[in-house]
């Protein structure tokens, strides 16, 4: 069984199923991630309520983590070999490259992917664990509403945060539509839907991110 799940993942089509697999559990982590952070417009003991919450589901939290962190590992690790493959089998650059079925974020795919994690990086540091958080000798992880606040109150992290936002909307974009076609709906009668449904997906998951920042920024959620 083991060598005939190795022998598969050998393959392109075995890699790309991995990424497509790893891919929808990362970004239904993504909309879940979104969803919660929308309670901030509810009020500080609702998105407080929540991180309690979810503090509190203890081994039920640590085996999701583990799970997105597996799945995160996947990803990258089929991404990048899938990435190398083309690379080798197109040892020499088209003199003139023509981009026909493709777009701009899947073009931005190979280095918005590492950008992302880097920012993932940054964002568990800012609003987790509070070392970069610019109160973090009073961050409080129990007041996860004003550690939100005090965060996007400071303009350059709201931009960070905005760019990043922006990057993992061209991914899911770009993700969406692969993930659709390695799972057999590469076909033109289905396209245009396609098409549509990774947009639209990209779009509120990119749209929810930011409404936060945003909404900080302009002053619409103070700090209480």
């Amino acid at each position: 069984m083991t060598t005939k799940v190795m022998t598969f993942y050998g393959t392109s089509v075995g890699k790309k199923v991995v990424m497509a697999v790893t891919g929808f559990i990362v970004f239904g982590f993504v909309t879940v991630h979104m969803l919660g952070n929308l309670q901030i417009f509810l009020g500080p003991e609702k998105l407080n309520a929540y991180a309690r919450f979810l503090k509190g589901t203890g081994a039920f939290l640590w085996a999701f983590r583990g799970v997105l962190l597996l799945s995160a590992v996947l990803h990258i690790l089929s991404a990048t070999q899938v990435t190398l493959q083309s690379w080798a089998a197109r040892p020499e650059g088209y003199a003139v490259r023509r981009y026909r079925e493709t777009t701009y974020a899947a073009r931005t795919m190979r280095w918005g992917g590492p950008i992302i994690g880097v920012f993932v990086v940054y964002h568990l540091l800012h609003f987790t664990t509070g070392q970069l958080h610019p109160s973090a000798p009073h961050f409080d992880g129990t007041d996860v509403y004003n550690n939100v606040v005090h965060g996007f109150q400071v303009p350059w992290t709201s931009a960070v945060y905005l760019l990043a936002v922006l990057m993992v909307a061209l991914h899911l974009y770009h993700g969406v539509w692969s993930m659709l076609q390695t799972m057999g709906a590469a076909h033109p009668r289905y396209n245009r839907w396609r098409r549509f449904l990774a947009a639209a997906f990209a779009l509120l998951v990119g749209c929810g991110m930011a409404a936060v920042p945003v909404a900080v920024l302009a002053g619409w959620v103070r700090p209480v």
